[in-house]
């Protein structure tokens, strides 16, 4: 027959070869500090080569401005001060990642992953953070003024007292999001999800929320002066400041006994206890005239707002698929210049290589992607192939030299 292990022996078998891991690490991250590189203060901006692997490595106050990191996985690495003003980390794993105080101004952050990211005080001036994820980060204080928040996941992400200001959070998914104090003036919060997410004590004066997913949401003492709730679900103001547009109020009911007691209306007989019956009330045609004209201003002001919503798209979408053509030119002036030094260091043999048949490709199918683009989230096809594209061309400079 055979017997079962004891649990205990387990757990005893597991803590000696030092692979448990207690649940208060597991709820800290994936890393123990300095488990990985230890690259504090580095500057990578002078042609520093940028290691492969970045996982948990220590980047305290390193300096990465304008640094492109490919698709790397940096999770739980440490940033803590880092400068990475106009770094591109389209598409970079930062999961339980440290970036307090961190500047990452003018950034691209573009299909990042960012699960768990500790963000306080961070700076994150005009990034571009487009389909990006933040579920359960912490951005406790940063500073997000114009910042490119489009289809972002904000999913349970504490924002409290966070600088939104200008920004365009369209489409956002922040669901159980916490707002509390943030700065969201005129931002653009069109299409968002923001269900039993948190708005208190929030200034929200002039913000969009234009067909935005409101049940449960609480904005008890937020300021929503001038902010538009248009075909928005479920908005709840109860508790707001300030006078908010695009909401259907209910009609104000008055009672029989409003009329004041000195009332001027002349009475038929004056020891009669009754009031004198008034002429009727407005007619018919009237109220009709007026629904009418209601109706009519309604119907402009949201076809106004959905123009607008076109009109900010299109522009959005032109300066995109600009940049996005700008990215596939210098994938092929980045082969044509690659393939020149094969030549001329007389290693033109590595244009057999199965690598430069893969830029080669990419090349091909980002342009292919581009051309066919009609959507914003059609863009991200034109980014990966041009991202694969570097990364072959990235492993053959390593081969080459």
């Amino acid at each position: 027959m055979r017997r079962s292990v004891p649990l205990a022996l387990i757990a005893a078998i597991f803590a000696l070869s030092g692979t448990m891991i207690s649940p208060a690490q597991a709820a800290a991250g994936p890393c123990r500090p300095g488990q990985g590189l230890n690259l504090r203060g580095k500057d990578f901006t002078r042609g520093a080569q940028l290691p492969y692997n970045l996982r948990c490595a220590d980047l305290t106050k390193a300096k990465l401005g304008s640094v492109e990191f490919g698709r790397i996985d940096m999770t739980g690495a440490i940033l803590r001060g880092a400068d990475l003003k106009q770094a591109d980390l389209s598409g970079v794993t930062l999961k339980y990642a440290d970036l307090r105080g961190a500047d990452l101004t003018e950034a691209e952050l573009t299909q990042a992953h960012a699960d768990h990211a500790d963000l306080r005080g961070a700076i994150l001036i005009d990034i571009d953070a487009g389909q990006a994820e933040f579920p359960y980060a912490d951005l406790s204080g940063a500073t997000l003024t114009r910042a490119e928040l489009t289809q972002v996941n904000f999913t349970n992400a504490k924002l409290i007292d966070a600088d939104l200001n200008e920004s365009s959070p369209g489409q956002l998914k922040a669901r159980k999001a916490d707002f509390t104090r943030a700065k969201l003036r005129e931002a653009k919060l069109g299409q968002a999800n923001l269900r039993n997410a948190t708005f208190k004590d929030a200034d929200l004066t002039e913000a969009e929320f234009t067909q935005a997913e409101l049940d449960g949401a609480d904005f008890t003492g937020a300021l929503v002066e001038e902010a538009s709730f248009v075909q928005a679900d479920d908005a709840d103001l109860t508790g707001a400041k300030g006078n908010p547009t695009g909401l259907s109020t209910p009609p104000t009911t008055s009672s029989s006994d409003t009329r004041p007691t000195d009332d001027p209306l002349p009475r038929q007989d004056p020891s009669d206890d009754q009031p004198a019956k008034t002429g009727g009330g407005p007619s018919v045609g009237l109220i009709m005239v007026v629904l009418s004209a209601v109706g009519l201003a309604l119907t402009v002001v949201a076809w106004g707002v959905s123009a607008q919503r076109r009109n900010r798209r299109k522009a959005r979408f032109a300066l995109l698929r600009s940049g996005a053509e700008e990215t596939v030119t210098r994938l092929g002036e980045e082969i044509d210049q690659l393939d020149y030094e094969f030549q001329v260091s007389g290693r033109g043999g590595m244009t057999a290589d199965q690598d430069w048949r893969y830029a080669l490709d990419a090349y091909e199918a980002a342009k292919a992607a581009l051309a066919v683009a009609r959507r914003e989230e059609e863009l991200r096809f034109v980014a990966q192939a041009v991202q694969d594209g570097r990364n072959a061309l990235e492993r053959l400079r390593v081969r080459s030299r």
